[in-house]
């Protein structure tokens, strides 16, 4: 009981920035799409899960890579039990092609893009109005609501 009331206060001390180890597996350069795309593997013994952000600025450090908006990390899991996390991780060449291949909505996690805004029950309900509007006046209301929108 003493030995675990050490460790709790040891972490609470340490501020969650306990040694995390990086591992990369199935490494592949893919020059298609102008990036290099690797299974990442975290130990973090003692911490709950490490920050993408954390680990962008480590990998950025490991592979020299300049802007670490270049960097995409996704599908992090943590293990049952807690001390290792595995995901996903692509690192482009450049901004440019990372905004080229990437899914919008990764791109607003990094930063890169604008999120969307509205709620899911106002994007449904545009798209039902849509729906209700057929042949050439489809535009012409298009126009009239952004017109609306805007004003």
């Amino acid at each position: 009981v003493l030995y675990y009331i050490k460790l709790i206060i040891l972490n609470i001390m340490a501020g969650d920035k306990l040694p995390v180890q990086i591992r990369t597996r199935k490494f592949i350069r893919n020059a298609l799409l102008g990036r290099r795309q690797f299974v990442l593997d975290v130990i973090h013994p003692g911490r709950a899960n490490v920050g993408r952000s954390e680990l962008q600025e480590k990998l950025a450090e490991m592979y020299k890579v300049k802007d670490v908006n270049c960097i995409v990390i996704f599908g992090l899991r943590t293990v049952f039990g807690g001390g290792k996390s595995t995901g996903f991780t692509l690192i482009y060449d450049s901004i440019e092609d990372a905004k080229k291949y990437e899914p919008k909505y990764r791109l607003a996690r990094n930063g890169l893009e604008k999120k969307k805004e509205g709620s899911r029950k106002q994007i449904k309900e545009k798209k039902n109005r849509q729906k209700k509007v057929w042949g050439v006046g489809r535009r012409a209301a298009a126009h009239k609501a952004k017109k609306a929108a805007s004003s």
